[in-house]
């Protein structure tokens, strides 16, 4: 019985913890629009660490949408080719927090942007209540490279929510993806 509520206390926990992180004080959606890289990357999945040596820097774009929502089309270099995705991010009446609908999942995702600087460097946590808790942290600089102190900074973040170290990374650049002229 103790090992029981041991255990349903450690989840409730990890769960606080997912939700408890607050957005970007101030948050400035026209001024968080634009061209992203993902520079760095921590995902707690365990099938993630064998994959990582795959990863590379993506780019994207985020748009407002009329409607105050957010569109971000993501161009990821896999091994066949660069293949541009595009995600609907639904505000919430939390600046800086949105949902979407993870057609890959089949499932809503919570987004929040936790920290930017908005010329620099965003540090965004995505939650998801899978089959289990799955978080992810990724890193976004406004180009490809990123000073050692965000990256430190962005370590320090995915290590203080509980990442293994190695979960996290920094990828390397992807060659032509996307392609020049697209973006």
């Amino acid at each position: 019985m103790k090992t029981t509520m041991l255990s349903v206390t450690m989840v409730l926990m990890c769960v606080t913890m997912a939700h408890s992180v607050k957005p970007q004080k101030d948050f400035n959606l026209e001024k968080f629009a634009g061209k992203w890289y993902r520079v760095g990357l921590a995902y707690d999945s365990p099938g993630f660490i064998p994959l990582r040596d795959k990863v590379k820097i993506s780019m994207g774009i985020i748009t407002i949408m009329p409607s105050g929502n957010v569109n971000l089309t993501m161009w990821e270099a896999l091994s066949v080719a660069c293949i541009p995705k595009s995600y609907q991010y639904n505000k919430t009446s939390v600046p800086g927090q949105f949902i979407y609908f993870s057609t890959r999942h089949n499932m809503m995702k919570d987004v929040t942007v936790v920290d930017t600087n908005y010329t620099e460097y965003a540090v965004v946590l995505k939650y998801k209540n899978f089959d289990r808790e799955y978080t992810q942290v990724a890193l976004y600089g406004r180009s490809p490279r990123t000073k050692v102190q965000i990256l430190q900074k962005f370590k320090a973040f995915a290590l203080s929510r509980g990442f293994p170290r190695a979960s996290i990374l920094t990828p390397p650049p992807a060659e032509n993806c996307p392609a020049s002229g697209s973006g």
